[in-house]
């Protein structure tokens, strides 16, 4: 997938409202996603907290293939910043 499509798909999770906190998806050389309430962009901006991934792993989430929490235990998933807010994406992906 595409980082184009990556986006949409996490801006689809989002569109009826996210969470307050900006969350940064850093997919290596594919580039980053950026969001925070229903705002989803490509900007590298500071965020409370930072998921690293790679574009492949962040497509099984969004399409339901991936268990946020077998990600994160699997080390398909690195977290950095604020672990609450990563927990609040479980309610989203």
């Amino acid at each position: 997938m595409s980082l184009e499509q990556l986006t949409e798909g996490v801006r689809a999770k989002v569109a009826d409202g996210g969470i307050e906190e900006a969350v940064k998806f850093d997919l290596g050389e594919t580039g980053v996603i950026f969001l925070q309430g229903s705002d989803v962009s490509n900007k590298d901006e500071d965020a409370d907290c930072t998921i690293k991934m790679s574009a492949e792993d962040l497509a099984d989430l969004l399409s339901g293939e991936l268990n946020p929490t077998a990600a994160f235990m699997g080390g398909k998933m690195q977290v950095e910043g604020d672990m609450s807010v990563a927990m609040k994406l479980g309610s989203i992906v």
